[in-house]
């Protein structure tokens, strides 16, 4: 599998693990954040994700996310060998259903960002939800305006419908703008034969989207929740009561828990690296978006490269 990937017509040469920061400030901070993305760097890893509401649903912080890695790059004194992605525009916690994607709201996400993250320019800037009330036009013009002003290098979506990417691409080429670099989206081993997921603002991965990437492979999968939430980990070290109330808990994914465990032990290896193999071995090439609370976490997301599943068929 290839550990990097270069995002069509753009300068982007990104690892195709991406580390997802909504632990930062929370399971590590301080001292113990900088060994985390240090660590994450050490071990080849390029693009760090994070999010304006990374972690606000624990109180009384906001932006706690962005805060970590603003102090981070602040003692580094520079992010030339990364690629920093974070997104605005996510709903208020309290009222999920009502869309924040006017201008002025995305605008006063985004000067937050960068104050917190102490950057001039962000590398890539995701919408975090759609707001269908809003025409796909005015949304790209309002990222367009972004990159004109050098607040932005390039632009992204998260949790947006394949049809509405396809209206963006659309309008973007009439245009003559780039427009999405790529599109974050919930998919995993086991999302497949998920129940529905509570948060209904969350975007699942299904046949239709993932032929939209294989057809336009400018826009690339960046796939989130890869390790499906912890639930085959604590499966399996917890037994099916621990699961029954996770959204993955199905017939097919218990199934599913017994073909991992079979891989993990022909090839000597673990859930983790079984997990985020599935999404580095699909075609279209994606990214695979992990979260970690520990170093060992990090650790063993980032061993798969150094695990041969060319005989694996998932």
């Amino acid at each position: 599998m290839n550990e990097y990937l270069a995002i069509r017509n753009t300068d982007l040469k990104i690892s195709r693990i991406a580390l997802g920061t909504a632990n930062a400030g929370l399971a590590w901070d301080g001292a113990n954040a900088f060994r985390m993305l240090d660590r994450y760097l050490e071990r080849g890893g390029s693009l760090i994700d994070s999010a304006r509401i990374y972690s606000d649903w624990v109180k009384p912080e906001v932006g706690r996310s962005e805060r970590v890695i603003g102090g981070w790059l602040r003692h580094r004194g520079h992010h030339d060998d990364m690629v920093i992605m974070t997104k605005g525009g996510h709903p208020k916690l309290e009222s999920m259903t009502i869309g924040r994607l006017s201008k002025e709201e995305i605008e006063t996400d985004l000067d937050l960002s960068l104050r917190a993250l102490s950057i001039d320019t962000i590398d890539i800037y995701c919408y975090h939800r759609d707001d269908k009330s809003q025409p796909v036009e005015e949304l790209i013009e309002t990222m367009q305006s972004f990159v004109q002003a050098g607040k932005v290098r390039y632009y992204a979506c998260s949790n947006w419908s394949t049809q509405r990417m396809k209206e963006a691409d659309s309008y973007s080429e009439r245009m003559g703008y780039r427009g999405f670099v790529l599109n974050q989206a919930l998919y995993n081993y086991g999302s497949t034969w998920m129940k529905p997921f509570p948060d209904q603002t969350m975007v699942t991965v299904d046949p239709e989207m993932l032929n939209y990437h294989a057809n336009n492979p400018r826009n690339v999968l960046a796939a989130y929740m890869s390790l499906c939430s912890g639930f085959f980990h604590a499966l399996d070290s917890k037994g099916e009561q621990a699961v029954a109330q996770s959204p993955y808990y199905t017939k097919k994914n218990l199934e599913l828990y017994d073909a991992i465990k079979s891989v993990a032990a022909d090839l000597n290896t673990g859930i983790t690296q079984v997990l985020v193999a599935f999404i580095l071995t699909r075609k279209p090439d994606m990214l695979a978006l992990i979260g970690a609370r520990t170093m060992e976490q990090l650790d063993a997301a980032m061993d798969v490269i150094n695990v041969d599943f060319t005989s694996v068929s998932f």
